[in-house]
């Protein structure tokens, strides 16, 4: 059985606008392509047979039911259509600059999947931990939904790079009334959302950070390269000086 189709709700309607006013042509098809699609997927225009609550993400339904596929289509999955906006709308600002002057496309497409699989893999282990820790077995029971695991990766990344190019740098949270070092933007903005969004997922957004983390200070951002590298046959080379390759 297909989902039911949602049609063009509010947040759709104002993500067709932000894409319009950026120009279909001026965005990177990788990125325009992970934006049409999770919009098309969360309306219903993309036949699939599940409902996206059915793959939400929860280590109890990956460690003791191994239902792996979770691990991917939870974070392509959405809960409403203004959680889809945001979403999508960060994923155009970062992925247009990721794409075009690091990753290249098709090193960029296949970097959103293998991100999402790892920030889903990371929520298991940290919910797992925190089950062990704490004895409280509603860590492995709670079910995460969306992108935002990645996307909280494509703001490490983009903040590490913005601090190396400019170590003075800063980031304005809340009109300007909190700025911090652009190297610990994206924990600021994990500590500001926990905050001011209540239900938002805090283990799927420090998730998304820890592997942005992996990624760019430890051999997993190599291995990653020589990966991508290998599948697509394009390099990835501009984030070496920030590991500390050569």
């Amino acid at each position: 059985m297909s989902r039911q189709r949602r049609g063009n709700e509010l947040g759709v309607l104002l993500l067709l606008y932000e894409l319009g006013n950026a120009g279909f042509t001026h965005i990177p098809p990788a990125t325009l392509g992970a934006v049409a699609g999770q919009a098309l997927l969360y309306s219903g225009y993309i036949p699939v047979s599940w409902e996206r609550w059915e793959v939400c993400l929860s280590a109890e339904s990956v460690l003791y039911k191994k239902d792996y596929k979770r691990l991917l289509l939870s974070a392509i999955e959405h809960g409403d259509d203004m959680h889809l906006y945001y979403n999508m709308i960060s994923l155009l600002w970062k992925g247009r600059g990721l794409e075009t002057r690091l990753f290249g496309s098709k090193n960029f497409a296949l970097f959103l999947i293998l991100a999402s699989v790892l920030c889903s893999a990371t929520y298991v282990g940290l919910a797992f931990a925190l089950f062990r820790l704490l004895n409280d077995y509603s860590y492995l029971k709670t079910c995460a939904i969306g992108f935002s695991g990645v996307l909280f990766t494509l703001k490490t990344l983009t903040s590490s790079r913005d601090a190396e190019l400019n170590e003075n740098g800063r980031q304005s949270f809340m009109g300007g009334y909190v700025r911090v070092p652009l190297r610990y933007a994206a924990w600021a903005e994990l500590i500001l959302i926990h905050i001011l969004v209540p239900g938002s997922s805090f283990l799927g957004h420090l998730s998304g950070i820890l592997v942005g983390m992996a990624y760019i200070y430890t051999p997993l951002g190599n291995m990653i390269d020589r990966l991508l590298q290998t599948i697509t046959g394009e390099p990835v080379y501009r984030w070496a000086y920030i590991r500390g390759y050569t």
